[in-house]
């Protein structure tokens, strides 16, 4: 594989990714939550969407893959420990919503299916 190549693929990845959140997103809109933040970055790590509904904040991590099964064990739990990390930073930035239930939410999206979603999929040990 040349170097081109592997950056074209990196590139189609990030914009299925892309696409993926934003179908997740509107997805939650739907559902009325209101988006708090997209791809929120830290040096902890980063979080696809950050959503509040009522009392509720969703830290939620958006996987597109070809079957459900695939979406669902692609999520690791070092990926769930980085998520974690980059959720304490979100409240010790925005220290009004450390009163909210709280909650770390995924949405796996595959071909040709409405996006599906696993509210409180894990809890932060």
């Amino acid at each position: 594989m040349t170097r081109g190549s592997i950056k074209s693929e990196r590139q189609a990845r990030e914009a299925q990714g892309r696409a993926a959140e934003k179908f997740a997103s509107i997805m939650l809109r739907l559902k009325c939550y209101r988006i708090l933040a997209r791809r929120y970055k830290c040096p902890a790590g980063e979080i696809d969407l950050i959503v509040k509904r009522g009392k509720a904040i969703a830290f939620v991590e958006v996987k597109a893959r070809k079957e459900i099964g695939q979406a669902l064990d692609s999520i690791t739990p070092r990926q769930k420990q980085r998520i974690a990390r980059a959720a304490q930073s979100f409240l010790q930035l925005y220290p009004e919503y450390l009163n909210c239930e709280l909650r770390f939410d995924v949405i796996l999206i595959v071909p040709n299916k409405w996006p599906h979603h696993i509210m409180d999929a894990w809890r932060d040990s």
